[in-house]
């Protein structure tokens, strides 16, 4: 194994398991930024959304501010950090799904042979690679902690199709992950973070229990934003 992977991967389990240190600067001011697994609000029922369960786990002198959008893709988030508040500290990223979605026809495109399946999606992730680097890259112009998130596999009731798009997206992931590697973030694994059918308000939108679940993880992992930068991956509760 690649030595920097297998350091990448010996901090993501030391962070899955650390508890929220009390050592949290007095006052802080997240950021989110991305789609709609931030914003979530249209798909909770009127029940806490992401925003909102963030904001009633923040201490004392903390602020969270939503800049995501439902429906953005890694194009949007140039114009969501031109409305970032002056007084920002932390940037969480979670953009991807959509870039993804608007590729699902790749998933049932009749083929002539397997090499030319893998072409195609090798090609759809080159492609979200540019775009998405120049998403993180942006964000790093603001000099403010950056942490992004993959992209989970969904709740698709059909078991072939839900084994499709989790193939599908390991080569999107793969993408952020290295990326991560390359820019020593930190990265919320998603994946892991919201695995149950409950964790899902449909399809693909994170339910309010789900939205629990990213606030906690989003919280863990900036209480250790101060933590030497070697990267790492939070595997999730």
């Amino acid at each position: 194994m690649n030595p920097l992977r297998r350091r990448f991967l010996a901090g993501s389990t030391l962070l899955a398991a650390a508890p929220i240190v009390n050592s949290m600067p007095s006052s802080a001011h997240i950021q989110l930024l991305g789609d709609s697994i931030f914003d979530n609000a249209a798909y909770v029922g009127g029940q806490p959304d992401v925003i909102a369960r963030l904001r009633s786990r923040l201490p004392a002198g903390w602020k969270a501010q939503l800049l995501a959008q439902d429906g953005a893709t890694t194009r949007d988030i140039a114009s969501q950090l031109a409305r970032l508040a002056p007084d920002a500290t932390h940037l969480v990223l979670s953009v991807g799904g959509n870039d993804a979605l608007m590729r699902q026809n790749l998933l049932d495109t009749p083929v002539r042979s397997s090499a030319e399946a893998l072409d195609r999606l090798a090609l759809a992730a080159r492609e979200f690679e540019a775009s998405y680097r120049r998403a993180v890259e942006a964000c790093l112009q603001r000099r403010l902690p950056l942490v992004v998130c993959t992209i989970y596999n969904g709740n698709f009731p059909d078991a072939g199709y839900r084994q499709r798009v989790a193939f599908a997206l390991a080569g999107f992931n793969d993408v952020i992950i290295r990326l991560a590697l390359e820019k020593r973030l930190r990265v919320l694994e998603l994946r892991q973070i919201c695995r149950r059918p409950g964790d899902y308000a449909n399809a693909i939108e994170p339910s309010s229990l789900g939205a629990d679940n990213i606030a906690r993880a989003i919280l863990r992992t900036l209480a250790e934003t101060d933590a030497p930068r070697r990267g790492a991956l939070l595997l999730g509760e």
